[in-house]
């Protein structure tokens, strides 16, 4: 597919009559790769009696045991009418708000293990309908993962079974196929998940980022990620190029790491100044704080950006809102724009996705 020039998110021809220039991006097929644990979200309007029957709690977010594998099925034959299926998981979350953004087809990929099972096919179908090129390794050995989302009045009870997005092996990356889209990408995403998973594959993409002067963006993306997969993390710090994270991401990050200091800002310069390969590019790191401002350190310098304010009242689900953000700030970096407006599309962004249930977005976004 040919390059397409993408004028304020919509396709139109620039001719020198023009009174007002618009500028011209050239937003490259292919030109952002994600490698996350994939999830399919299936979300309900239940009821107490069905969390009851699984021992969930109405307002909680946690991990699938045994007594929990049965109920993704129930779901969806129970509240068949309205069960809602929504393409989920950290990485593809933040990737497909920025596939949305771009407006080109397959400008983003993604990797990632399912298994090509009910929820797989669903998964992959409801992906490429949003317009990433997903590119899955397949596996028998589990089944897809999910998360299932029963919402009760206001609470919304969170139970996920990563399952097959567990299984994910650096074998996916030696395809000729997948890697010609690791050498076809100029920027990379990938949130701290998948290092319990395969930190070999997240350790090669990153290498190459660096070997061939690209731009690569981790997430810290949760504090026990920073505690007990820090070997990982701090092998893979050294080529991160962006690095995002929230305030307790940042904080247990500190501690960990004795940076001997529980000031955010000197947090996010401490990281900024970490040892980096690539000595030739600064490293940027972004930090979200929920409603205070987002913390933005480079070079030895922290820039605050105000969040865009919303009434309690219009907030109808926070889950996601932190992939939200990162998918609108790679939109925008992907297309050369300034730091400034990389937070503010993220903002943006992140104030649509709360006021929405799930990790959602309309047919069209209204950035400009």
């Amino acid at each position: 597919m040919a390059d397409v020039n993408i004028v304020n998110g919509d396709d139109e021809i620039v001719g020198p009559d023009k009174k007002k220039q618009k500028t011209l991006t050239s937003i490259k097929e292919g030109i952002l790769l994600g490698y996350g644990n994939p999830l399919l979200d299936i979300s309900v309007n239940g009821t107490e009696e069905f969390l009851k029957k699984y021992d969930l709690k109405p307002d909680d977010a946690i991990l699938a045991e045994d007594k929990h594998k049965s109920m993704y099925d129930d779901m969806a034959k129970t509240y068949a009418d309205h069960v809602e299926y929504i393409p989920g998981g950290a990485t593809l979350n933040a990737i497909k708000l920025a596939q949305w953004l771009l407006r080109v087809p397959d400008a983003t990929s993604f990797f990632g293990c399912i298994k090509k099972d009910e929820f797989g096919n669903i998964l992959e179908k409801k992906s490429k309908e949003i317009g990433v090129n997903v590119k899955f390794q397949y596996t028998d050995k589990e089944s897809t993962g999910t998360c299932a989302v029963i919402v009760t009045g206001k609470n919304r009870s969170m139970c996920a079974n990563l399952a097959a997005a567990n299984l994910f092996t650096e074998d996916h990356l030696n395809n000729s196929e997948n890697w010609s889209l690791v050498e076809k990408a100029q920027f990379y995403y990938i949130a701290g998940f998948p290092l319990t998973v395969s930190p070999p594959s997240v350790l090669r993409i990153a290498k190459h980022s660096y070997e061939k002067k690209k731009t690569f963006c981790m997430n810290l993306s949760a504090p026990f990620l920073c505690q007990f997969f820090k070997d990982p993390m701090l092998q893979t710090l050294p080529y991160v190029d962006i690095l995002f994270g929230n305030e307790t991401e940042a904080e247990t990050f500190a501690k960990e790491n004795n940076l001997e200091t529980t000031d955010r800002k000197e947090i996010a310069k401490k990281l900024a100044g970490w040892k980096k390969e690539n000595t030739s590019k600064s490293r940027v790191v972004v930090i979200t704080q929920g409603e205070g401002n987002v913390i933005v350190a480079k070079d030895d310098k922290v820039t605050e950006y105000p969040i865009i304010p919303i009434a309690a009242d219009d907030i109808v689900d926070t889950n996601g809102a932190g992939d939200a953000f990162v998918g609108g700030y790679l939109s925008q970096l992907v297309q050369g724009k300034s730091i400034e407006e990389c937070v503010r599309c993220g903002n943006y962004s992140a104030n649509l996705v709360i006021q929405r249930s799930g990790c959602t977005f309309p047919e069209k976004p209204s950035f400009q």
